[in-house]
Formats: structure tokens, sequence, C-alpha cells
């Protein structure tokens, strides 16, 4: 199995090399993307390629390979927008890219050596010495292989140079799996988990909300219809600024937790980690009170799965995706399924009287859920996929 992973490395002195690239990268695929808004439909990345490849080439003067690389962009991104089209979440309509990034192939736009960066430039090959830090030294120990990277600048100004790199490692059988564990996301917990032998962890969610209780309040107030303030250019910076320091603030701590959880599973042995299946959630769950309503639409739920999905894959760990139904409303002893069964942060059956906190009783009933999988596998041959379309990670 393949494990991808893509590293952020800051770019210590940048010039106007890379500026000049993202430029007329973002300048060709604009370009492209204009022959396929006119078409109608998406278009492969290999008629955009015949059709652009002469116009990059000649004209804005890109190498032959990051020719390439506009023409998979562009046709990726009208991808992604025809599925918005088709389950009505977006309109047919014309992609506007700016000069914030440019994908390069390794070897033939950039290479490493020794904490340096040489990647092709307009004016030809620059070397760059990037800020290797820590925790991306092991990815420079000659296992990992190279994959397609972007240059990006970030908001600041600053350029980091966005390694995407793979690595085989073993499979792992589901059907070896012995000891399971599921993992519940919240906004009261930010996550809770419990294993096949009962033992629980919670990550409370309390002291996080209170702090993004406060960016909100900031944010209002700058919002605030008829404010002395409202629409200038302090306040739509002081606005950014604000949106910039939470999402950080939320970044940091589901890698936080993530990396507790995998350390918590690690200690439990746990083969295989079973997660909710969030899929469309947002629009699952639209009727929410106007007092809930930022924290539902705002929070990490995903980046969250995402982060503890890759952490466990490294430590060899499989992950599983559940449906998610009725998760907090189910026994985890008897199986009786009740709205009832839960009131606010407790829980307890109407049918056995069996008690436990709300959440801990969803991450018991996700672990059973993906402990079934399991026997499903090994019984039928095969997953079975669910209504639901389990999706499995190995």
């Amino acid at each position: 199995m393949q494990l991808t992973k893509t590293i952020i490395l800051k770019i210590d002195s940048p010039d106007n090399n890379l500026e000049g690239m993202l430029t007329v990268f973002a300048q060709g695929m604009n370009y492209a993307s204009q022959i396929v808004f006119a078409n109608g439909e998406p278009i492969g990345s290999d008629r955009i390629q015949k059709a652009t490849y002469r116009y990059l080439r000649n004209e804005l003067g890109l190498m032959s390979q990051m020719s390439c690389n506009v023409a998979r962009q562009v046709a990726g991104a009208y991808k992604t927008l025809q599925e918005q089209v088709n389950i009505e979440q977006a309109e047919w309509q014309l992609l506007e890219f700016s000069p914030t990034s440019a994908t390069f192939s390794f070897e033939r736009d950039f290479r490493f050596s020794q904490g340096t960066l040489s990647i092709a430039t307009l004016a030809g090959r620059k070397k760059y010495k990037l800020q290797v830090y820590k925790y991306a030294q092991r990815y420079f120990d000659g296992s990992w292989k190279y994959l397609a990277s972007k240059l990006c600048r970030h908001k600041d100004g600053s350029y980091f140079f966005h390694l995407a790199c793979e690595k085989e490692i073993p499979d792992k059988k589901l059907t070896d799996a012995s000891t399971f564990m599921g993992i519940d996301v919240g906004i009261n917990c930010l996550a809770v988990a419990s294993t096949t032998d009962k033992k629980c962890k919670f990550f409370a969610g309390g002291e996080i909300k209170n702090h993004r209780n406060i960016r909100s309040r900031e944010r209002r107030r700058l919002q605030k219809a008829g404010g002395r303030y409202l629409g200038t250019r302090s306040s739509m910076r002081l606005l950014g600024k604000i949106a910039g320091r939470e999402t950080r603030f939320m970044t940091a701590i589901n890698h936080n937790v993530s990396r507790r959880l995998i350390e918590f599973a690690l200690e439990n042995e746990v083969s295989v980690i079973g997660m909710e299946d969030l899929t469309g959630i947002r629009d699952r769950t639209k009727k929410v009170s106007k007092e809930f309503r930022y924290e539902h639409s705002s929070w990490a739920f995903r980046q969250l799965q995402t982060f503890v999905e890759y952490k466990a894959r490294e430590a060899g760990i499989a992950v599983l995706y559940v449906d998610p139904a009725y998760t907090s409303q189910t026994c985890p002893r008897c199986n009786h399924i009740s709205s009832n069964n839960r009131n606010g942060l407790a829980f307890r059956c109407k049918t056995c009287g069996y008690e436990t906190h709300a959440d801990r009783a969803g991450a018991m009933n996700i672990e059973h859920r993906t402990r079934d999988l399991r026997y499903i596998f090994e019984s039928q041959g095969g997953l079975v996929s669910p209504p639901d379309a389990t999706r499995l990670f190995a």
C-alpha cells in the first residue's frame, strides 16, 4: 500500500523569480480555463494540453512539463466543479485562478540537495535554501519517492514548497484484526475513543469553545450593521487576521488531538480505528438553532478525521469509516434505538437502563460497527458496502 504525505517547507530567501513564475503559471491556467468553460463541460487533460501547449510554451515561456501540469490542474478543477453541479451544489461557471501556486514535477522541474531546492523559473534554474524542520527530516532519508509538488505563496507573502511524497508500507489485513477502536468527534468533546476492551479516553473541547466564542464575538462587533468601521480596509484586514488565527489554532489543536489518539491506540494495541463517514454532514444537518449555527458550520470535524487517518496509516493501523446513523441514540448494551435515550451529554437507555456519557456511547457504537464489518469481511470473503458506501483505508 502507498502512503502519501505532503510536507510544507519554508523558502528562506524568495526573490522576484518565484513571483514571476506564479504569475505566468496563473495566466496559463486562466487561458486553459477559458477553453474548458467555452466547451460547456469538462475536458480531459490530454485535450487541454493539445489546445494550450503551443501558447503556454511559445507565448508564456513555460517549460514543457509545467505546461502539462497546467492542463492537469485545470482538468481536475473543472472535474470537481462538474461533480458539484451534478448534486446541485454549484453552477457551471468560469473558474479563475490567482497567482498563489504552481505545480512542479520532480527531477524535471525541481530537485533537492542537502536542504536546498533547485527549481525551474522563467529565468532558468534557481537554488533556494529551505527550512527543513525537525519533523520533516525523516522524509529525506532516501526511503520516500517524491511526486509532483507545489510552490505556494501564503497570504503573508511567504513562500513555501509543498513537497508531496509517497512510500510503500505493508498492507494490513482486516481479518487479522483483534482490537478495534471507535472515535466519536464532536463539539463538547473534540473526540472520544473507545476500544474493544472498553478502555476510553476523552478529549474535552470546552476551553476551545471559549476561545472560538471570543473570536466570534470579535467578528460580530466588526460586522455589526451600521458600525463605524464596517467595510473599511482596516476592518477587513482585521477580520482576515482573526480568521487566520482561528484556522491556525484549530489546525494545531487537531494535530495535537490526532497524535494523542494514535498514541492511545498504540498503547492498547489497536489494529483498526473506526470513525463516522461524515460526507455531506452539513447538508444532512441544516436545521441547527441560531445559537449553535456558527459552531456547527465552522467546526473542523473532517480535518481531525483526516489527521487521525494519515497518522494511523503511518503507525500501521487501518482506518474504517462506518454509517453514522443513530450512533448517539443506540444503546451499546442492548442496541435499543430511541431519541429519548440521550438527554444532552447524558445517555440512559429507556429499555435496559444502561447509563454513560453520550459521546462515549457514540464511540462504543462506532467500535461495534467497525468490529461487525470485520466479521462480515471474514465470513463473506470481502467487504460488503452498505448503502452509505463505507470506506476502508488500510
